[in-house]
């Protein structure tokens, strides 16, 4: 669908009225519903591994349509978010720099603009910039607002958008072949800014969301998936791996919130584990493209699950 030129020129403006982008946003939630896909700004200003941004029109009939609160327990690029557009809601993650992105494009998005504005696409200015975090000195001398810039420079330009980090918490991710990265997304990062006007934003773990959560809330969850194989283990989004005790406390966590009477929505692999782990739960299986992979013949359509309560 193409974009409503005359809104989204608004979003431009630095000094737009409110009601405009409440209409705006009125108007792209709307949009959204009818074609069961982000029809446009605002989307994930992130690419984020396991995004389910492709997998939207598949899950969109197991949606809870009516609730009260909007809780994601781990928001990655929030594509589930960007697509609901919900005026009350709860994003928490246990990633600091990209909850930091969040914050800065809620409170500062003017000045994180001016601050990726001085970016380039270029290899050494990669690798100077991803180095930062091992001078803990210089990184901490760093703002919040450039600290979100190198987190959204680093993500477009490095390889396949993935976020990682080594066990000492710096990030370890190769320099990516783009051929014209856009490092600066203007227009999305205004509209990000006002999709996450009165949004609750927290740095912490997905347990979390059993202190916020209120019967009649939507409580959606996407951890690291259960991995499949040893070999295809990728949960270091932070230094602490989401191995198989932190897959037995979501499922506690889960439990609980379906207790409170919160209407659930969890993504987790096909694995017996985990179909196992929820067999009291409703579980639907999903179809997604995988392409984050080491070994290109191994990307492609792989089997999810979608539980519920």
């Amino acid at each position: 669908m193409k974009e409503n030129d005359s809104s989204c020129k608004s979003l431009l403006k630095i000094s737009a009225n409110e009601n405009d982008y409440n209409l705006f946003l009125n108007s792209r939630r709307m949009q959204n519903k009818e074609n069961k896909t982000i029809t446009g700004v605002p989307y994930p200003f992130l690419k984020w591994a396991g995004g389910k941004r492709q997998l939207i029109p598949q899950m969109e009939k197991f949606i809870s349509k009516k609730f009260n609160n909007y809780i994601e327990s781990f928001v990655g690029g929030g594509a589930l978010f960007f697509y609901l557009l919900p005026k009350k809601a709860l994003l928490l993650d246990n990633n600091f720099e990209l909850i930091n992105c969040y914050k800065v494009i809620q409170n500062n998005v003017y000045e994180l603009i001016e601050s990726l504005k001085r970016y380039i696409y270029n290899k050494d200015l990669y690798y100077k910039i991803r180095t930062l975090d091992r001078n803990y000195d210089e990184y901490n001398s760093l703002s919040n607002i450039e600290k979100a810039a190198r987190t959204i420079f680093l993500n477009k330009t490095g390889y396949n958008g993935l976020y990682r980090v080594n066990q000492k918490g710096f990030f370890n991710v190769p320099f990516g072949r783009h051929k014209n990265p856009k490092i600066c997304d203007k227009k999305n990062l205004i509209a990000a800014h006002h999709a996450l006007k009165n949004i609750e934003i927290i740095h912490g773990s997905f347990e979390l969301s059993i202190d916020f959560a209120k019967k009649g809330d939507f409580v959606y969850l996407d951890p690291p998936y259960f991995p499949l194989s040893s070999t295809s283990l990728f949960t270091s989004y932070t230094k602490y791996n989401f191995g198989k005790h932190a897959q037995i406390q979501l499922y506690e966590t889960f439990k609980s919130l379906d207790q409170k009477g919160c209407k659930l929505l969890l993504n987790n692999s096909y694995s017996e584990f985990i179909l196992e782990l929820y067999k009291e739960y409703t579980i639907e299986i999903v179809k997604a493209k995988r392409a984050i992979n080491s070994k290109s013949t191994k990307r492609g359509e792989i089997k999810e699950v979608l539980i519920m309560n």
